[in-house]
């Protein structure tokens, strides 16, 4: 191996573990977003475009979930399939749950979301076909956890008891917002990993990252059902 493909390995691998390392900091609602929220009024289409855009850029957990379901994905086709069942799935519940105000604890949606985390790991890591004898609908597994990703972004936007005026527009510009961030991010994703894919360590590397998405779930879990128990 060249000392040119172990430097530019290494230097993706610091990459990967700053991207992971972002898994232990909050990504709620800075001050400024959260006092726009609080006293907002009105369609507000473009704020909450920019809102959901950066919401999802910053949604490690979302991201993390995203970054194992199309890891494997090789063809064009299949990574817009399993991204439009995740989307699909998220786009429901959130529109569903601010609407509808259907009320669920934060803190087990979000113990959830980090679940949904540890198991794309653990299926790319093959754990399923070697502990049960058979793989899990994947992309019914994906459909399944974006409903609960829809609820986590559904009780951020909760949070603010947003005005019945012009609430319908703007919580499509929230969604359409997250699309967007979802594609920003999933961009730069699918350059690195194809990138990675090239090189001879890209075995390893799979490895490494399937480990460490199950790793940042476990830490996900365990802060929110924390959480939980202390309310």
């Amino acid at each position: 191996m060249s000392n040119h493909t172990c430097r530019l390995e290494q230097a993706l691998l610091l990459v990967l573990l700053a991207f992971f390392s972002a898994a232990v900091l909050a990504h709620g609602v800075d001050d400024s977003t959260r006092s726009f929220l609080q006293q907002n009024s009105g369609v507000q289409f473009v704020p909450f475009l920019y809102i959901g855009a950066k919401h999802m850029l910053t949604g490690y957990d979302h991201l993390l979930f995203l970054v194992g379901v199309i890891f494997f994905l090789y063809k064009s086709r299949d990574v817009l399939l399993y991204v439009t069942m995740f989307t699909l799935g998220h786009s429901i519940t959130l529109l569903w749950g601010v609407l509808g105000n259907i009320q669920v604890n934060a803190h087990l949606i979000d113990a959830i979301i980090g679940l949904s985390v540890v198991y794309k790991g653990f299926d790319n890591l093959g754990g399923f076909k070697r502990l049960l004898g058979y793989q899990p609908n994947t992309r019914l597994m994906v459909l399944l956890f974006g409903l609960f990703h829809g609820f986590g972004l559904a009780t951020k936007l909760q949070e603010f008891q947003l005005p019945e005026e012009g609430l319908l527009t703007n919580l499509l510009a929230f969604n359409i917002g997250v699309e967007l961030g979802q594609f920003a991010a999933l961009a730069f994703i699918l350059i690195a990993i194809n990138f990675w894919r090239r090189l001879p360590s890209y075995e390893r590397f799979a490895t490494l990252t399937n480990t460490l998405l199950m790793s940042a779930g476990f830490m996900l879990m365990g802060y929110q059902l924390t959480g939980f128990a202390v309310l």
